[in-house]
């Protein structure tokens, strides 16, 4: 995959790293140490995806993400220090496709960037979470063979929590990711968001599961 890289990096040493290793891949590499190179190069320049790191000299990534955001639906990966949950719901509500913590693994990443593309271009293989199969792709869902009519936000929570069996995620924590932590109405749309999403599961309904005074979570039988 002949892959255009921009990456967003204010760290000398990592950024040479990134840019040697991914130019060997093959890769047609810019990369930008502050928050404004990167919106000059970004304005006449396309790429597949970019490396964004959180903590930037003249701002912050997110911010920077939101820019990107206005102008560009191409993939952004997160890259940062910072580990906490928070930051990473964050990241994905600024417009983020990913997030990878440091130190990592440049194979890894390199998989992860390929995955991001694959995605965003609709070339991806379906993904079967019990009884429920989705195809990133086309944004669709099969539940037991039948195709579900899902609005945006619920696929999305729908994905999300499929793809985090097991973790629980309260109220807040789902409104920061879908919604953004500038959003002003109640914490309770998310409560209309999953009561809507369990009507159209309908006797599956019970694998958006609540976790009394904490959360949601997706949460399939060893028998699905």
């Amino acid at each position: 995959m002949n892959i255009r890289l921009l990456i967003i990096e204010d760290d000398d040493s990592l950024r040479e790293i990134m840019n040697d290793y991914f130019l060997f891949r093959g890769c047609a590499v810019q990369s930008a140490e502050n928050a404004e190179q990167a919106m000059e190069i970004l304005q006449r320049t396309s790429f597949d995806a970019v490396f964004l790191d959180i903590n930037l000299p003249d701002g912050s990534g997110f911010d920077l993400c939101r820019k990107i955001r206005r102008i560009s639906d191409v993939p952004v990966l997160f890259l940062t220090a910072r580990t906490a949950e928070a930051d990473k719901l964050n990241g994905y509500a600024a417009g983020g496709d990913d997030y990878i913590t440091k130190p990592f693994s440049l194979p890894v990443l390199y998989a992860k960037t390929e995955t991001m593309i694959r995605r965003r271009a609709g070339i991806s293989e379906q993904k079967k979470y019990g009884p429920v199969t989705v195809d990133p792709g086309k944004k669709t869902v099969m539940l037991a063979g039948e195709q579900l009519q899902l609005a945006p936000k619920e696929y999305e929570i729908l994905v999300f929590l499929a793809e985090n069996a097991g973790h629980v995620y309260s109220r807040e924590q789902l409104l920061i990711r879908f919604w953004g932590y500038a959003f002003e109405g109640s914490d309770r749309v998310v409560d209309d968001h999953i009561r809507k999403l369990r009507k159209a599961l309908k006797e599956y309904r019970d694998l958006i599961h609540t976790v009394h005074k904490t959360g949601y979570c997706f949460k399939c039988s060893e028998e699905d």
